[in-house]
């Protein structure tokens, strides 16, 4: 009779990708970012990883985890196998040609992106773009999207594009704008500002003399876009960024009522999927989007 032993089972597939996560990242917490699951699960996920092996692969601190000797040999590998799966992920999900998937900053997406995509899909013709907004850049090598539009707060040479410096300025209705003699007026109106961008009215005070700075006050918002929308509605003013509302200024629906601007370290970077095969959709997707002829009028 045939003699069919049961064969040794390998490791748990989600053990091995909470210790690669952990161990290029640097951590239980970080890990449990990029994985989506709380640093709890990465924690057993490892320590089932340890127990089958029957060697640590972390040193265990009363204030983190520090990769021990043995993982820090056989990361690399683990880094490989992990790139080349998302690699052939990636393929598979890109098989269909008129597909593209974006994934940006949630300003970005509505005020920089939305007002391109009408005549980019006209370009385009039938291909079909998603658009995901997110709080932090994707690992394009590792997550399945096509192509990534967030701030950076320096040059990065892989970036398909970056713009220069962002600039901060104050932009407000016409209406508003008319009341405004001197910078310290807008003390008596209501300063809108972004949560996440909870430092650009001081950055930008500090642009001017001492005596015509002032303490702001007014409402907070979540999205950049809902601040932009209650500035054109006259509800205050915004410390805009240029490069989110330089078609509301164009338009007339927002005014800059001081020439004084504050360049802060703020790139607008445009990248493409690492390691992307050739893909004329993708490439003219990217080429379409830095084109300032395909910026249309936003509608509110």
């Amino acid at each position: 009779m045939p003699v069919l032993p049961p064969r040794p089972k390998g490791p748990p597939l989600n053990a091995l990708r909470a210790f690669e996560a952990a161990a290029r990242l640097g951590g239980f917490k970080q890990a449990a970012q990029e994985l989506n699951v709380t640093p709890g699960a990465v924690a057993q996920q490892v320590k089932q990883l340890e127990t089958w092996c029957g060697a640590v692969l972390f040193e265990r601190h009363a204030t983190g985890v520090r990769l021990g000797a043995l993982g820090q040999q056989v990361l690399p590998d683990f880094i490989a196998a992990f790139d080349a799966m998302a690699r052939a992920h990636q393929h598979l999900s890109s098989a269909a040609a008129n597909r593209l998937r974006i994934a940006a900053l949630p300003s970005i997406a509505q005020l920089w992106l939305g007002p391109r995509l009408p005549d980019i899909r006209a370009a385009l013709g039938g291909v079909s773009i998603s658009v995901t907004a997110m709080e932090e850049p994707p690992n394009l090598a590792r997550e399945p999207y096509d192509l990534s539009i967030f701030f950076e707060p320096k040059p990065r040479k892989q970036a398909w594009f970056q713009s220069g410096r962002d600039q901060l300025l104050p932009v407000c209705a016409p209406a508003l704008a008319a009341q405004l003699r001197d910078p310290v007026d807008m003390a008596a109106h209501p300063c809108l500002f972004d949560l996440a961008w909870p430092d650009d009215w001081e950055k930008w005070l500090q642009s001017l003399p001492e005596t015509a700075r002032f303490t702001p006050s007014g409402p907070a918002f979540s999205l950049y876009s809902m601040a932009v929308a209650e500035a054109i509605a006259g509800a205050g003013i915004l410390m805009g960024h240029r490069a989110l509302v330089v078609p509301d200024l164009a338009s007339g629906r927002l005014v800059a009522p001081f020439e004084q601007t504050q360049r802060i370290n703020s790139f607008l970077t445009v990248e493409k999927r690492i390691g992307a095969r050739r893909n004329r959709m993708l490439d003219r997707l990217a080429d379409l989007l830095v084109q300032p002829q395909f910026t249309s009028p936003r509608k509110i």
